[in-house]
């Protein structure tokens, strides 16, 4: 099946006609994706700040810089000393252990495309994570209500 096929298929539900179980269910549903969605906004923000700061190294690097000592990184822990041989062009990593060696206006460009792309799926999962706790929170609301009924009718018996 199809996801625009899935999404026929999709029923609005009316929450105030789910039992007490299906809502705490639910409830929890949310809440769970809610952290997910948290976890990956902070993953997300993490990975921009990374590449905001290459770019900042990639805009201050001047032909003054050519023979300054710099540590060269060998593994994510690792690094040696060095010098700056060259200031016109740079190794950028593109993932997955893949460099490219590019001219410094070129890695600015590659930065600014890579910082944008970052920072809209940024705001699709803040625009998630802000319908999810709406939704959460309706089914709290109605589940509170549901449970304060219930109260009430076993004090009225």
């Amino acid at each position: 099946m199809t996801a625009a096929a899935a999404e026929q298929n999709v029923q609005p539900v009316d929450l105030a006609q789910l039992p007490i179980p299906q809502l705490n269910q639910l409830r929890s549903q949310f809440e769970e994706e809610e952290n997910m969605l948290t976890q990956s906004l902070a993953q997300l923000k993490g990975v921009q700040s990374r590449f905001v700061e290459s770019q900042e190294c990639v805009a201050r690097m001047s032909k003054k810089d050519l023979g300054k000592p710099i540590l060269v990184p060998l593994t994510s822990s690792m690094y040696v000393p060095g010098e700056l041989a060259n200031t016109d062009t740079v190794l950028v990593d593109i993932g997955t252990g893949y460099h490219v060696k590019m001219s410094i206006s070129d890695a600015k460009g590659y930065f600014d495309r890579i910082i944008e792309y970052i920072t809209k799926k940024m705001e699709v999962v803040q625009k998630n994570l802000v319908e999810k706790d709406k939704l959460r929170q309706v089914t709290t609301d109605i589940l509170q209500l549901k449970l304060q009924a219930q109260v009430q009718q076993q004090q009225q018996q």
